[in-house]
């Protein structure tokens, strides 16, 4: 009960009391595009969403369900049309990869590519690997500098 009511805190006040916040909220973004290429999110996706962020944060099991809520919330803008749009969010993706170059060591492709076991559809399954290859490139990109 205690652990639940610190994560809404946390979720609530996300930019004051989390650690290296705008990390952990360019990578939400970045999961959030792969997901949100396909449309709803799937109990596939939300599995193996929970799963790399464990991987990510392996020892702050609080971070990582930070991530997955966070991933969630933007992918519900998205659906919703509630303030942010799929190629709003790319723009940003962007723009905060072109501002802040560590960000993106921060794109991990082959987690990413892991969503395409999760979707059927050949159709989405190629736009999906558009994504990934769009931020593939970002990170080639600005990652050198």
């Amino acid at each position: 009960m205690i652990k639940r009511i610190r994560r809404k805190i946390k979720k609530v006040f996300r930019e004051l009391l989390l650690y290296h916040n705008s990390s952990l909220e360019y990578r939400a973004k970045v999961f959030t595009l792969v997901i949100a290429s396909t449309g709803e999110m799937t109990p596939c996706e939300e599995k193996l969403l929970g799963e790399i962020s464990c991987d990510i944060y392996d020892k702050d099991e609080e971070r990582s369900e930070i991530l997955v809520e966070a991933v969630k919330e933007y992918h519900n803008k998205i659906i919703t049309n509630n303030g942010l749009g799929f190629d709003h969010l790319i723009f940003q993706v962007e723009k905060e990869t072109k501002a802040i170059k560590r960000f993106s060591k921060k794109i991990d492709i082959e987690a990413l590519t892991r969503f395409q076991a999760c979707i059927l559809n050949e159709d989405d399954k190629i736009y999906q690997q558009r994504v990934i290859d769009y931020l593939g490139r970002l990170k080639e990109q600005y990652g050198s500098v």
